[in-house]
């Protein structure tokens, strides 16, 4: 051996700490740069059933603000110039506004005020809207909390969806949508949501959109019970902020969990599009899991 050779312990040794750094350098530049580097997906769907009016409409999903998480106003701000630049028809929230309480969002109220379309804002409530994961002093507060987070979308001029339904007309002719309360397929998330009082008196239109946060709720229900529905819209995963997409390849510890975790996943004339969230919860940045603004643009063909 020279004196300018390593032995083979050091050799392994300092590539041992190379192969250590370089998750830990991912996990810092995720929490430097992730968080705010917004991906805006646009899809077009197809949609042979849909009414001639409809063709081309613009629909624009987001999902799991959790405001409480952002450590200054300005992210949210460039988030609402990007949803409006892309000039949606209708707007979808799919759940998650705040981590635990209403009094988060307080601070955003008129930044989230400017989220606006020419049919409307429609949202649903998330796992974390309930205030469920945070101590209260009483369930008196809880309930207060959660009565002020249905008002709070009330004053921005959004559509709560509460286990109900609605149609969106547009020249003579409409399409349905469902809104649910959190439903889901784990015992460790409070099942709210129920689909018989949402569709009660509902009549199927030719075409059909759920909004549901958690996307585990559709091969629970909705591909058994309810063939009506052609697009369904969850969120909640967030892709767990942490994964692999590159052409050809998509990964996350979070398929683990569950089997439709983020995109577009199709079961003979369903589909379920899974956001992957706009905003986090938890580990404060994103890697390879970009913050997500959907598009999707409906054709009959």
């Amino acid at each position: 051996m020279t004196g300018n050779s390593i032995s083979r312990f050091d050799f392994i040794t300092k590539i041992g700490f190379l192969v250590a750094a370089v998750p830990f350098a991912s996990m810092i530049y995720g929490m430097l740069r992730g968080p705010n580097r917004y991906d805006i997906r646009k899809l077009k769907i197809k949609a042979p059933g849909l009414p001639d009016k409809f063709h081309g409409l613009k629909i624009l999903q987001i999902s799991d603000l959790h405001v409480g998480s952002f450590l200054s106003p300005e992210p949210l701000e460039r988030a609402v110039e990007l949803i409006l630049e892309q000039k949606p028809d209708v707007i979808f929230f799919t759940g998650d506004l705040v981590n635990d309480r209403y009094i988060e969002a307080v601070e955003h109220f008129n930044t989230l005020k400017k989220i606006h379309a020419p049919m409307g804002v429609y949202s649903v409530l998330g796992n974390h809207d309930y205030g469920d994961y945070f101590a209260w002093n009483s369930a008196g507060d809880k309930t207060e909390n959660l009565s002020n987070m249905k008002n709070f979308h009330q004053q921005l001029g959004w559509k709560l969806m509460l286990n109900e339904h609605t149609y969106l007309e547009k020249e003579g002719e409409s399409i349905g949508l469902i809104g649910v309360e959190n439903w889901s397929t784990r015992h460790n998330f409070s099942r709210y949501g129920d689909m018989g009082i949402a569709t009660k008196g509902f009549k199927p239109k030719d075409f059909n959109i759920l909004l549901s946060h958690d996307p585990s709720h559709w091969h629970a229900e909705i591909t058994e019970m309810y063939s009506y529905v052609d697009l369904t819209l969850s969120g909640h995963t967030h892709g767990f902020q942490f994964g692999v997409e590159i052409p050809g390849f998509k990964w996350s510890p979070v398929q683990y969990v569950y089997k439709e975790w983020a995109d577009l996943y199709s079961e003979g004339r369903q589909n379920l599009y899974v956001n992957r969230g706009l905003g986090w919860i938890g580990y404060p940045g994103r890697v390879g899991i970009l913050p997500e603004i959907t598009v999707f643009e409906l054709n009959k063909s």
